[in-house]
């Protein structure tokens, strides 16, 4: 299994290029960042751990993920570049699937988007997604991104993104831009991600992560899929044994370490002492 990091991005301590750069020089594979475009006051949407109240302010304060993500790219040469989730139904999908392609493009294909469908609906609101039709936003959005970024002369006509046939450049050195959705193993969402995306990432909650992915995997042949879903783990409490004997029988092809949204020299220390835990070397 590869080994990621997740930095949960603030206008606060260590910045996205200075992580990238020192877990990329320790031998980490990925660094993701997440996404929120702002938070409403006023919020009617509970958080994911079923509090009525966020579990601290850096919701409030999180940085661009693409732009953070830019910045990696300018100081790095290998690392994968990714978000732990981003939402891009908050976003325009011609000038997403620009932003996208173009960060791709220059990295060198080391762009993979890790999505959610959004928990805070509230926030969803102020960009005009029902929250009742969220994944159906989604499943459009990923599907006019894909026509820009695969053909020649692009078309999309749906529900909530239409636009007539259309030049775009530059296109994703990969092809397409691999996408693995964020969110709860219920049977719904599997067959959604077996449809729409390429992979499933857990969440803090998740459990019992081999018999999802199973789920996961006959979803998949029934959409007569090819190949197998990418599954990764993010990892939210100190692993035992059975944990990491459960992500194996999962077939997870990467972990994602939190680390601390702090100074650098804090965070380097702690992620010094992560790679020693994981043998990982430069």
């Amino acid at each position: 299994m590869r080994n990621g990091i997740v930095l949960f991005t603030s206008d606060r301590g260590i910045t996205p290029a200075r992580l990238a750069q020192a877990a990329e020089e320790r031998g980490f594979d990925t660094i993701y960042v997440p996404e929120h475009t702002h938070i409403p006051v006023r919020r009617d949407a509970l958080h994911p751990t079923g509090g009525a109240d966020l579990p601290d302010d850096r919701y409030l304060r999180t940085l661009d993920p693409w732009v953070s993500l830019a910045t990696c790219a300018a100081v790095t040469t290998r690392i994968a570049l990714s978000t732990a989730v981003s939402l891009p139904v908050e976003s325009d999908p011609i000038t997403l699937a620009k932003t996208l392609a173009t960060l791709d493009h220059l990295s060198g294909g080391r762009v993979t988007i890790g999505a959610g469908f959004g928990w805070n609906t509230d926030e969803l609101t102020d960009h005009h997604v029902p929250a009742a039709k969220r994944r159906t936003v989604l499943a459009e959005y990923l599907g006019a991104m894909r026509a820009l970024w695969t053909q020649e002369e692009a078309s999309y006509d749906g529900e909530f993104v239409s636009f007539g046939p259309s030049w775009a450049y530059p296109k994703p050195p990969q092809g397409r831009i691999p996408v693995i959705i964020g969110a709860g193993a219920g049977p719904k969402t599997m067959k959604w991600i077996a449809t729409h995306a390429d992979g499933w990432m857990t969440t803090p909650t998740s459990t019992d992560v081999a018999a999802s992915a199973e789920l996961l995997r006959k979803e998949w042949a029934e959409a007569g899929r090819d190949g197998e879903p990418d599954v990764r783990v993010l990892v939210a409490k100190k692993p035992a044994a059975e944990d990491f004997a459960d992500w194996a029988a999962a077939g997870a092809s990467e972990l994602i370490w939190g680390v601390p949204d702090s100074d650098e020299s804090v965070v380097l220390g702690y992620l010094d002492k992560l790679a020693g835990r994981l043998e990982l070397s430069a």
